[in-house]
């Protein structure tokens, strides 16, 4: 018994001194001193220093090569095929009055022959009744009487010749340009695009022998949008025609892996606004679109071909160029107080392309942030790099 009393004291006593030692290291430790947190790295953003100018913005499009003049060759009598000229066929160009068909003349020739018989039968009429009134004048002088009737001077039977006269001569006219039809020749110079008869066949008046085109000048048909055509001053008032402007246009096409370049002017637009895609159509020609260029060895500007277009546009004051991927909710963009804290902005813009936009009104020395942020916040500061005075031009715009 005393034995456990004695063990009893031991494990008490030691569970005492345990709870006293871990008491005192508790109490006697050192109390942790609260470290200072550095502050989080400001975000680094390049920055664009605005400054206004005057660009001239190229407008982008695209269109069809299509020809300015096409028309169906009629054949306007009737007849055989009896000879085509060796370059008629799809394709083949042809000068202004060359000859492709001649169709059978031998009926036009006799219709010529009896024209002229009966021209010299009805001159011998009006001969032979001039005669006859100057005879009748005489006689009735030789009556003393000074005045005549008409219907005995003969003067109705005259008039009645001369105009048999007159008629007979319409119709050798009328022959010899029947003749002249049989030959069907071309009224301009270009090339042919269809035919549709050929040797041997037989034609009547209306049938339409080929399809052809000019090729002195193509035009190309190129769809703007509103915002594309406030910035083009486009020849759209009748009264200014004198004094219109004429946009110049490049045009520009991949023919196996090279680029090529043609250069033209809109001359005009159509007449009304495309009511399904509400586009303005503008035409664009181009002048002597199948001459070999001497120094390049450029192909011609075919008809069908697919080209892209770069049009000049109008001079646009106080202007700023800006990368797109800076712009934010489609008009916005970030800006910069002298303690570099954003602020969000509202644009006009006049222009937008691929990668940039022309924005107006945005006063010298605006500082722009030039770096996209994911999150923006108005009033975030941020540190910034070296500034940057835009350079950034649209399509290519040119500073005046």
């Amino acid at each position: 018994m005393q034995l456990v009393n004695r063990k009893g004291k031991i494990t008490l006593a030691a569970l005492v001194l345990g709870v006293v030692f871990i008491a005192a290291i508790a109490t006697l430790k050192p109390a942790p001193e609260k470290a200072k947190r550095p502050p989080p790295p400001l975000l680094m953003v390049d920055v664009i220093t605005a400054a206004p100018q005057h660009l001239r913005p190229q407008v982008l499009s695209q269109g069809t090569v299509a020809p300015k003049r096409e028309i169906d060759l009629i054949s306007q009598v009737s007849g055989k095929v009896i000879a085509v000229a060796d370059d008629y066929g799809n394709g083949s160009f042809f000068r202004s009055g060359d000859q492709l068909i001649q169709i059978e003349s031998d009926e036009y020739q006799f219709a010529v022959v009896r024209a002229k018989a009966q021209l010299a039968k009805a001159l011998e009429q009006v001969a032979l009744e001039k005669g006859r009134s100057r005879q009748a004048k005489r006689e009735w002088r030789d009556l003393g009487d000074r005045t005549a009737n008409a219907l005995f001077l003969r003067e109705p039977q005259l008039a009645a010749a001369e105009a048999t006269l007159e008629s007979a001569r319409a119709d050798l006219d009328k022959a010899n340009l029947d003749l002249s039809r049989t030959q069907i020749v071309t009224p301009f110079q270009g090339r042919i695009r269809q035919t549709f008869v050929d040797l041997g066949q037989f034609v009547g008046p209306g049938a339409r022998i080929a399809k052809i085109y000019s090729t002195d000048v193509v035009e190309v048909r190129l769809p703007l949008s509103d915002r594309q055509v406030s910035l083009i001053d486009l020849p759209v008032n009748f009264e200014d025609a004198a004094t219109a402007n004429y946009p110049n246009v490049t045009l520009r096409s991949t023919v196996g892996d090279r680029h090529y370049e043609w250069n033209g002017k809109i001359v005009r637009t159509e007449s009304s606004i495309d009511i399904q895609s509400r586009m303005t159509y503008a035409v664009a020609e181009i002048q002597n679109p199948f001459k070999e260029d001497p120094n390049s060895d450029r192909p011609p500007l075919s008809i069908g071909m697919f080209v892209e277009a770069e049009i000049e546009g109008r001079s646009i004051a106080n202007a700023v160029p800006l990368p797109k991927q800076i712009i934010y909710r489609g008009d916005e963009i970030l800006v910069l107080n002298t303690n570099n804290e954003i602020a969000m902005q509202k644009l006009t813009i006049v222009q937008s392309d691929g990668d940039s936009v022309v924005a107006v009104d945005i006063p010298s020395g605006t500082r722009v942030v030039g770096t996209r942020i994911g999150l923006p916040v108005p009033g975030m500061k941020v540190t910034t790099s070296e500034n940057l005075t835009t350079t950034t031009t649209l399509a290519e715009g040119e500073a005046q």
